[in-house]
């Protein structure tokens, strides 16, 4: 693989490829373990599939946005590592399936040449930021966003503070009032806002934190009405530095911020997060508004006029999927992907085709969709009859025919039921049965594999997960059903209730009866999240009861959508959360490794890093010498507190002022070289010290 290392000019991504392909040459020796090679590639965006020996990659791209060439380097690159497809993803992601472990350095090396990254794109990490595909063309918005989602990700890849979080951390940036990503939502979410000071504008955000998918879906919480531009940064690190030290790191199911917020109240953790700023790298950060330039349009030359193949298709087409852009005589194009999978064939041809008629960026949205930009109003017949020749000219984007689905049992080891044919069959129940509701973008249908939310069912109107039944001593494919969720608007959102579980072949029928009831009982202009209010969830579960009558099962019943044999439930290990890791070896072997990382950001004159790193050693050391007596602790601060209780207080350690008032010295001082340089030396100190200690008990235990 030695060719490949020559050719990258980031001599940082280099280093990490070429460390990664060391990595697994090791694990396959046997020198790692294999908790700990997980932790590792998870952080590397390779993920273990539901099929043995082969990974799903992850790659990530920052709110979404791509070039033509980018698109074009991936498809080649699932071509050649994989099964030749792209699967969009709900926080603008593409995935790639299939792909062998010992290939992943040489592929992220390719991808790198495009300046496309696969890291931290899994794990305990920053996971991509994402935004509102619309943004900086979108007549609503008070400023683009994308600047910032940029910001926010450059800042904190490769960031010392958020390589080993308890848990994954989501960013999301939505571009007005309208929340399309979902602010409500996230970790840390954000809605734009403009206000005039002495007679000049003024940028910022209005701030919602800890809100949250996953099995328990919860909505965030507004903490601030106007965070001005450049607080956005050093807030957004506090947070992150609260949630390292203070998260949950045992339990990996209550390790999520929103956890964090219910354990200790709002208050308590607003004001963690006031403290930790005083150790931020940074007290404010200036924005380049111009980082993400807006793509420039085609050329205006003549061409000749196109007709549409299908007249009568292309005008629901044109109203469903073609939506004015804030620049005079420039329109947005919007592609359904079913199910988020473009073949890469169909990618190069959509490419070859639209190239000329839009700018050169794609944008994947929220919904597993493709956005194209500034198309003028004479290529909409040429760009539809492209998509049209390749199948993605479906009509009804964003609509209730436009069901969000993650893969489910088709590769995740978590997943229980086939969600991807789930969705196939219900988007034809609307297009068969109730055509008028491409136009209807107020009611969202979406589907989750399992109760991990990948598929956003959690703040959907109609929320569907796997699950399973038993009846007639066999298992049998179910849905859980919720009902309510949906975004209010301006960062405010509702979270669907769960109402009934059905088989997942009854998924139709209880779709169909949902449907058919809103149309027949809804007030006119009420929405269906606030009808659901209205009539309460008890109507809709004995609504539905008859459905989840297992007494009238059929053969067809025990057998998953998509398949022909009957059910059987494997689920497997899920890796989305990352992993815990508890060896005392590995964890002194880590504590090692990051005091030299210390020392190395403080000679590259990093010293907030060098600081952090040093604190991560102090972590990693005493969590180890705690497990070494059977504690385990489950926060970062309790690993602190634990440690004075059971070696300072004991007399085991002598540490002057003790080990928590030593360690947590990070957060009281500014990162400055003296205090990093002071702050360095005591955790070498404490290294040394550590490591003579063991050293004379293995040779007296000999």
């Amino acid at each position: 693989m030695q060719s490949f290392r020559t050719e990258l000019e980031n001599p940082v991504v280099e280093k990490e490829i070429i460390e990664l392909e060391r990595k697994i040459r090791a694990f396959r020796e046997g020198s790692i373990p294999e908790e700990k090679f997980k932790s590792l590639r998870l952080a590397r965006g390779i993920y273990g599939q539901r099929q043995p020996g082969v990974q799903m990659v992850r790659i990530k791209l920052p709110f979404g946005k791509a070039t033509f060439k980018q698109l074009l380097r991936i498809s080649d690159i699932s071509d050649e590592y994989a099964i030749r497809n792209l699967h969009f993803t709900t926080r603008q992601d593409i995935q790639i399936h299939f792909v062998s472990l010992d290939r992943t350095p040489e592929l992220w090396a390719k991808l790198a040449e495009d300046d496309v990254t696969i890291r931290e794109a899994c794990g305990n990490t920053v996971r991509n930021v994402t935004a509102s595909p619309e943004a900086g063309i979108d007549p609503e918005e008070p400023f683009d966003v994308s600047p910032y989602a940029h910001a926010t990700f450059s800042y904190f890849l490769r960031n010392p503070i958020c390589q080993e979080l308890g848990r994954k951390f989501k960013f999301g940036f939505s571009s007005s009032s309208r929340d399309t990503a979902f602010a409500f939502g996230q970790d840390l979410g954000f809605i734009p806002r403009i206000r005039i000071v002495n007679g000049s504008e003024e940028r910022g955000f209005r701030v919602v934190l800890g809100g949250g998918l996953g099995a328990q879906p919860m909505a965030g919480h507004v903490v601030n009405e106007f965070l001005p531009e450049d607080q956005l940064i050093p807030y957004s690190e506090a947070v992150l530095r609260t949630f390292d030290r203070y998260g949950e790191r045992n339990n990996r199911n209550k390790a999520r911020f929103k956890y964090l917020i219910q354990k200790l109240g709002l208050e308590e953790v607003k004001q963690l997060i006031e403290d930790e700023q005083t150790a931020s790298k940074v007290k404010t950060f200036t924005i380049d508004r111009n980082a993400v330039p807006l793509p420039t349009p085609p050329e205006l030359v003549p061409f000749e006029e196109e007709q549409p193949s299908n007249n009568l298709a292309y005008e629901v087409w044109e109203k469903t999927n073609v939506w004015p852009q804030k620049q005079a005589g420039f329109y947005a194009v919007y592609v359904k992907v079913p199910t988020g999978d473009l073949p890469t064939a169909s990618a190069r041809e959509l490419l070859a085709g639209i190239r000329g008629h839009v700018a050169d960026e794609v944008r994947i949205t929220q919904n597993q969709g493709l956005l194209l930009k500034f198309a003028r109003k004479e290529s909409l017949p040429h760009i539809y009859n492209v998509l049209a020749k390749i199948g993605f000219a479906k009509p009804g984007f964003d609509s209730v025919a436009d069901v969000t689905t993650c893969p489910g049992t088709d590769t995740c080891n978590l997943g229980i039921s086939n969600s991807t044919e789930m969705a196939r069959v219900l988007e034809s129940l609307i297009y068969d049965e109730y055509d008028e509701l491409v136009y209807d973008r107020e009611l969202k249908i979406k589907i989750s594999g399992c109760m991990n939310s990948c598929g956003q069912h959690g703040i959907a109107h109609i929320g569907i997960h796997g699950s399973s039944l038993k009846a007639a001593g066999k298992v049998v494919p179910a849905a859980q059903i919720m009902l309510g969720g949906g975004v209010l608007g301006d960062g405010d959102g509702r979270v669907a209730e769960r109402v009934i579980k059905v088989p997942s072949k009854r998924v139709v029928s209880a779709v169909r009866l949902l449907l058919d009831d809103f149309a027949a009982n809804t007030i006119p202009g009420e929405l269906f999240h606030d009808y659901y209010l209205r009539q309460t969830k008890d109507y809709f579960y004995r609504m539905l009861k008859p459905l989840a009558d297992l007494a009238t099962l059929v053969d067809d019943e025990f057998v998953d959508w998509g398949h022909q044999e009957t059910y059987q439930q494997a689920i497997g290990v899920g890796e989305c959360a990352g992993v815990v890791i508890d060896l005392v070896s590995v964890l002194l072997f880590e504590a090692e490794e990051k005091l030299a990382w210390a020392n190395e950001s403080y000679r590259a004159g990093s010293y907030a890093d060098a600081i952090y790193h040093a604190y991560s050693m102090y972590i990693s050391a005493a969590k180890a010498l705690l497990l070494d007596k059977g504690i385990h602790s489950s926060t970062q601060i309790a690993i602190i507190k634990d440690f004075d209780t059971n070696f300072v207080e004991s007399g085991e350690y002598i540490i002057p002022g003790g080990f928590a008032g030593q360690v947590l010295e990070i957060n009281k001082n500014e990162p400055s070289e003296d205090f990093a340089r002071q702050y360095l030396a005591m955790a070498i100190d404490f290294h040394e010290v550590i490591a003579a200690k063991r050293s004379a008990t293995a040779v007296i235990n000999s």
